[in-house]
């Protein structure tokens, strides 16, 4: 009986440990993934992912119609690949800012030039001057002006310029904040909903709501409201 027991028992201990390194495994094989970190692809940025300054190149102002700085940039990028000419003209950056507003619960995002009327390109100079098949490339893509600085000279942007320029034109944030021109205090006067042309002050300002909270003042009393932003407007003090 007791040969029969110890049997019994060695079989018992040896299913459990089986057991045991099954679990083992199956758990291993769950955690793996999580140990392996895959990182996001990011979408590149010129203006953070290259040097401030590539060699030979300096940056300049390039003047061009007000309303079609998307389109003279998007020329000129296509008309620089084609000839061959990345050596001599690199980047050419329009800075903007997106913004969410918010209206009615409805969600609105705009981008907005950040230098109307102007462009920005990275470009090499002979002797000082634009070299004659740069020159003609610009001069000859509709919607462009004058570059910034003395006929066929341009004054290159000075080092601050430049950084606060490249600062200006990364990437805008795909889910930008709402953006809430609105500070606590600032006197307001109500233009749409129940309490229209009520004058307040404001009282909280909530940007993840797109929203502000006034302070009215209905039959001799304070009392909070809460409006969503589009529906005040500052009142000169």
């Amino acid at each position: 009986m007791s040969t029969e027991w110890a049997t019994k028992k060695r079989r018992m201990v040896g299913f459990e440990k089986m057991t045991t390194e099954h679990e083992e495994i199956k758990a291993a094989e769950v955690e793996t993934p999580a140990v392996e970190a895959i990182e996001e692809a990011t979408e590149f940025d010129p203006a953070v992912d290259m040097p401030m300054y590539r060699q030979g190149m300096d940056w300049f102002v390039l003047r061009v119609a007000s309303n079609k700085e998307g389109s003279v940039r998007d020329t000129l990028q296509r008309k620089v690949e084609i000839e061959g000419l990345t050596d001599r003209i690199g980047r050419i950056m329009m800075p903007t800012e997106k913004t969410r507003t918010l209206k009615g619960g409805k969600h609105k995002i705009t981008e907005t030039k950040l230098y109307p009327g102007y462009i920005f390109v990275e470009m090499m100079l002979e002797k000082g001057r634009i070299p004659q098949d740069v020159f003609f490339l610009i001069k000859e893509t509709t919607g462009v002006g004058d570059f910034v600085g003395t006929a066929g000279r341009p004054t290159a942007m000075s080092p601050a310029e430049v950084e606060k320029m490249l600062f200006d034109s990364q990437l805008p944030d795909a889910e930008p904040e709402v953006k809430l021109e609105f500070v606590s205090g600032d006197h307001v006067t109500i233009h749409e909903g129940p309490f229209e042309n009520y004058e307040g002050t404001i009282d909280v300002v909530m940007p993840d709501k797109g929203m502000v909270r006034v302070l009215v003042t209905i039959f001799g009393r304070q009392a909070p409201v809460e409006l969503e932003y589009w529906q005040v407007e500052k009142t000169e003090n």
